[in-house]
């Protein structure tokens, strides 16, 4: 649904809370540790923004020497430290000074806590939806794909998969612009089980691995769209609350934006693949394929450095930014749809 999502980033990007600073100074950072491996550690006093230590004086050095280096010479570097030298140069530039802070911060490690908190999962959700070629303002959207790809953050790897089709309720009969631009047919979706009945296969998903109970997880989308306008007007057409482990998730596009220093308009899909030296695996438009692409974009920022966290959630029906400064918290335990009231 990249194409009608695009409809409302312009909106997205009025989303802001008054602690809320969209191009924060970078923190110290490291990839996440494979599990059995400690995570870098620093003193209370550095982990909370003192950053006085002459370790940073030396990353900081690094990193003006980076930013001199020609793209050649940036790949023949990557090449050297065994590292991925696909990208542009921006993106070679940024994986060069994550892996060179993550070493430094390791090598000068004094006891204290770990310099961040990570999930040990992350779940890709991309919904598809009825659509109409020119969809009306007032046009109710209805999920007809619910797919969810799950992440690894600890080895790095897509380690599963959910995909289910959803009979719509409102608008049973797809348009011919819905099927040709998803792919997903009226046969698809006549045999499909409502969305209150697929959600609650989905929570049983999640909780068979043990997500939100043994193991810490965030939701990830590809924008705010798949969140605060599908399932909000989904939970609304099908008399449902909304799920609550649904109410906080990482804005990919955000994410990206932020770490790799780009402008919004250089967070589409298909650009964020490119711009990493990757190509769009599968169709698109299909969930479960967007879901997965959206998953190694996921991947490969985690492998540069980025520490990916929730920064937005729903609250009272409204789309809201989360500051970096919050806590880093994971999605509650995952429980089975209830009626409204």
């Amino acid at each position: 649904m990249d194409e009608h999502k695009e409809n409302i980033h312009g909106q997205e990007d009025n989303v802001k809370t008054s602690s809320v600073n969209e191009h924060e100074k970078e923190k110290p950072s490291s990839r996440l540790c494979p599990a059995g491996e400690s995570a870098p550690q620093v003193s209370p006093s550095q982990s909370k923004g003192d950053f006085s230590h002459p370790v940073y004086k030396e990353i900081a050095l690094a990193n003006g020497h980076i930013n001199r280096m020609t793209k050649d010479e940036l790949r023949i570097k990557l090449a050297e430290l065994k590292l991925d030298t696909r990208g542009v140069k921006d993106v070679m530039k940024k994986r060069l000074k994550s892996h060179y802070k993550k070493q430094k911060l390791m090598q000068t490690a004094a006891e204290g806590g770990p310099t961040d908190t990570y999930y040990d999962y992350i779940c890709v959700v991309d919904f598809e939806a009825t659509c109409e070629e020119d969809n009306p303002s007032d046009f109710l959207h209805e999920i007809i794909e619910f797919p969810m790809v799950l992440i690894n953050t600890h080895t790095l790897e897509i380690v599963d998969t959910f995909q289910e089709y959803v009979k719509p309720e409102l608008n049973p009969q797809l348009s011919d612009f819905c099927v040709k631009l998803t792919g997903i047919t009226q046969k698809m979706v006549d045999e499909a089980d409502p969305f209150p009945v697929v959600l609650q296969r989905v929570v049983s998903w999640l909780q068979e691995r043990e997500l939100g109970t043994k193991y810490k997880y965030a939701i990830l989308t590809d924008g705010s769209w798949d969140m605060s306008k599908f399932l909000n007007i989904q939970c609304r057409v099908s008399r449902i609350k909304y799920p609550p482990f649904a109410k906080k998730w990482i804005n990919i596009r955000k994410s990206y934006g932020n770490f790799y220093k780009v402008p919004r308009t250089q967070t589409k899909l298909s650009t964020m693949l490119e711009k990493l030296g990757l190509t769009y695996e599968g169709r698109p438009h299909s969930g479960l394929d967007d879901s997965r692409n959206i998953a190694r974009i996921a991947v490969r920022m985690l492998q540069d450095g980025c520490q990916l966290r929730v920064n937005e959630r729903m609250h009272g029906g409204q789309l809201l930014s989360v500051p970096s400064s919050a806590p880093v918290e994971g999605a509650p335990p995952p429980h089975n749809p209830r009626s409204r009231d």
